[in-house]
Formats: C-alpha cells, structure tokens, sequence
C-alpha cells in the first residue's frame, strides 16, 4: 500500500522534505496543510508523514492508539532524552503497566483532595503582591505550578530550587523546540552538539531535584509519609513482584513534573493575557466567583460551580493549547480521510490547527468563552477540541490541570485584577509546549470587592 493518492504539499527539497517550511513557522506550516486538504503527505527528510486535521479521523486515530497505532514514532532524541520511558511515549505491554500503576493517583477523589494545597499555595503567591505592583506574570504561574505539583504529587516543597529548575525547564523546552525543528533532528543520538550539552545539563538539574525527592522518601519513616502519587508509584508492584526502579520513578515523575508544571503555568499565562485583553469577559468571571466563593477560600465543591471560569480555561487551551501537535506511527495499512495510509507512515495532528478551524469554530481566532457553555458544547464536534490528547493515551492529569487552573483563577480574582499592556504584541512560540514570546509584564490592581485579610 502507498500514500500517493493523498494531496502532497508543495515546496518539498531533496533529501530534507519539508523541514525548512517547518522549522521556519510549524504554526503556520500546519494550518496551512489544514487548509489543504483533510489529509496531506508531507516528508521530514526520509520519513513518510501524513497531517490529519478533521475531528472524524482524528478521533479515529487517537482511539486506535495500541490497535493500529503507536507513539513509537520519531518525536526525537532531545524529547526522548527529557521524557525516558515515562507513560507519555511508551507502547504496548510497558505502557499498560505502567498505566494501571500510575491511574489510581489521577482517580477524581484522589485529585479533589489537591485543591486545598493548590489554594493554599495561590494564596501564599498573592499575599506577597500589592496594588499598583509590576510583575511577569510568566514568572509568578510558572513558579505557582512548579510548587503545586512538588506539593501535590510528590509531597516535597522545591522553593529553594523554583528558580533553578525554572531556568533549566526553559532550556530544555528551548533546546526540544529547536532540535524538533531544525537538522540536527536527523543526527545520530552519538553527535553531541552544544544544543544537546545544554539540554543535558538543564535535564541534570532537574533530575538532581527529583532523585533528592526520591531518596528522601526511600530513607524516611514510612509510617510519616504522605499519601501522594510518589507513595503510590513506589508501592506499586509489577506482577513479578518487583517494584519501580529509581530510573522508572525518575522517567514518570518528570513526566508529571512537567506536565504539571509547565503546561498549565502556560495555560494560565494566555488566561490571563486574554482577561486583560476582554475586560468583559474578566468582569463576567469575576462576577461568577463573588457569587459563588464570596470572600472565603474557594473549594472543590466551588470549582464544580464554577462553570465559566471553566469556560474560560477551556477557551484558552482551545486558542491556546499547550500541547500544539500529537504524532504517532501507523502500524498497519489504514484508511484516513478516505485515502489509504502504508504501516510505517508518521500521522501527524496538530491542536493549533483544528483549534483555529473556522468549520468547528464560528469566528475561531476570536476568545470567547461561552463556546464552552450550555447546549453550545453541543455544537463542537468531538475531537475538535483536545488539549489532553483523547482514546486510551488521554492524558492522565486532565482534571488535574483543569481543577488547578480554575482554582488559581478562583483564588486570585478573589483579591486582584491583572492588567497587561495592550501595546505587547505576543507571538506563540511553538517550543516543548506553546509559549508565549517574551516576558509577560502586569500590573496588580486590587478589586473593589477584596475583603479578606491576606493569607
């Protein structure tokens, strides 16, 4: 079977395909294959690829991830050095096990019992700001989340290491970014270019953080130990009777490390740009979390009330999303868009693009959060929407993210408004997750209806 009956981009050079167009604006290059066709073949140097952009064959193949696909795919040395074999990019056999071990820490119960640190920890950020006072707003939710997943999942407080860990998730985002769209992506794992010495060093010093967080926990009193997804991960057994080794724990705490870090400390930075930029919307949300929190802290009982602040989470990974693309490999002859795909072909699938997809999404580059409200959920096609993933691979942390989003939200409007210069022009960089392009400069502006003492 051959891909040649599907509609091939234009601009491909030999031997490297499409990596300049790529490398040049992946944004870009996707929405405009998206535009296309349904389905187009396009070629990074050797390899067949194909991108998929309909929420039909999308949702077909992420539901047929373990059956006719696989995330064995070539995302590249820099990525596989970061991740190891952590559940987002292993397959088959490990990956079921390593599921079952790691699901019951993501149960809802389990995640509901996080809201009460990740309050607690929003409050402690805001009692440091005060009315009139300048911050990055990047800074400030990077440095929030990096504590809330430390605390929650892991049971460890890293203020110490904020800043350091921070700069070095910065590099190895950077350094992902840039292999993933660049030639040295075709280098062998053995070619040490100076992008790949710094990752190496940025993935060092979050590892020395992680395997500190580990052994403590391995010499501590067990009997005082938290009940927190590391406990789980060291008791979990495989059916051998073997437990994790510090490799594999180390492989799946980064994973949620920073994908509970990273990806929603981004997710928050674009709410807040787009609050700042819709003062109608800001005033409607805040309008909701008066009604339904007042002056108290917010709780989980609140967040499922909550249902525009939601709403506007949810907007903001639909223009927004963190994960920008999802590839996996075709390992069996398969039909897509009405075209056949050979075993072997790359299939690629970018959020960004079908996000931004006027035929899902009336007025698609317009922020609007009631898309997400009421019978207009309806409207949206399954998989046109997803920021998680979807199919059995969907992203473990989903309520997690969603629940932390919300809360921090919650928490901070309770007290401040934060007001972005309108002048900033803010260019999504499409790194290990989509970013925006520069510092995010704010000022805090108290809200007329603060009345709770700081924390």
């Amino acid at each position: 079977m051959r891909n040649n009956t599907i509609p091939a981009m234009p601009g491909a050079l030999p031997g490297l395909g499409h990596l300049h167009r790529f490398a040049r604006d992946p944004l870009g290059f996707f929405t405009r294959m998206r535009d296309r066709a349904d389905i187009v073949r396009w070629r990074l140097g050797p390899q067949r690829n194909v991108f998929i952009s309909n929420p039909v064959d999308i949702a077909h193949t992420l539901q047929n991830v373990e059956k006719t696909f696989s995330m064995q795919g070539d995302s590249g040395y820099a990525f596989g050095l970061f991740t190891g074999n952590g559940i987002i990019t292993t397959h088959g056999e490990q990956w079921r096990r390593q599921r079952k071990m790691m699901q019951p820490g993501m149960r809802p119960q389990r995640v509901a019992g996080y809201s009460t640190t990740m309050v607690e920890l929003t409050e402690q950020m805001v009692s440091k700001w005060g009315d009139g006072q300048h911050i990055d707003v990047r800074t400030e939710m990077l440095a929030l989340t990096q504590k809330i997943a430390a605390k929650t999942l892991f049971g460890a407080d890293v203020t110490g290491d904020a800043a350091m860990v921070g700069r070095a998730l910065d590099v190895a985002s950077r350094e992902i970014g840039a292999e993933f769209r660049g030639i040295t992506m075709f280098l062998p794992a053995w070619v040490q270019t100076r992008g790949r010495r710094r990752l190496k060093a940025a993935i060092a010093d979050v590892e020395s953080v992680l395997y500190r967080i580990i052994d403590e926990r391995r010499s501590g009193n067990e009997a005082d130990r938290p009940d927190d997804m590391l406990a789980l991960l060291m008791d979990a057994r495989y059916e051998d009777g073997e437990p994790m080794s510090n490799t594999q724990l180390r492989d799946e705490t980064m994973t949620l490390y920073v994908a509970g870090h990273e990806t929603t400390g981004n997710t928050l930075v674009w709410a807040y740009l787009m609050l700042s930029r819709h003062p109608e919307v800001r005033r409607r949300m805040a309008e909701e979390i008066s009604t339904v929190v007042g002056d108290r802290p917010p709780t989980m009982d609140d967040y499922r009330s909550l249902k525009y602040t939601e709403a506007v989470v949810k907007e903001t990974l639909r223009l927004y999303p963190a994960a920008w693309l999802h590839m996996v490999r075709a390992v069996a002859d398969v039909e897509l868009a009405g075209h056949s795909v050979a075993a072997g072909t790359d299939v690629w699938m970018s959020q960004w693009a079908t996000h931004h997809d006027p035929r899902w999404f009336g007025d698609a580059d317009v922020f609007r959060p009631e898309r997400f409200l009421g019978d207009a959920v309806a409207e949206i096609p399954s998989h046109a929407w997803f920021p998680f993933g979807g199919g059995p691979h969907v992203c473990l942390g989903n309520r997690f993210a969603l629940l932390e989003a919300v809360l921090v939200l919650a928490t901070v409007s309770q007290r401040f408004e934060l007001d972005i210069p309108a002048d900033i022009d803010f260019t999504p960089q499409p790194l290990m997750t989509l970013q925006p392009g520069r510092d995010v400069p704010a000022r805090v502006v108290a809200t007329l209806a603060h009345s709770r003492p700081s924390a």
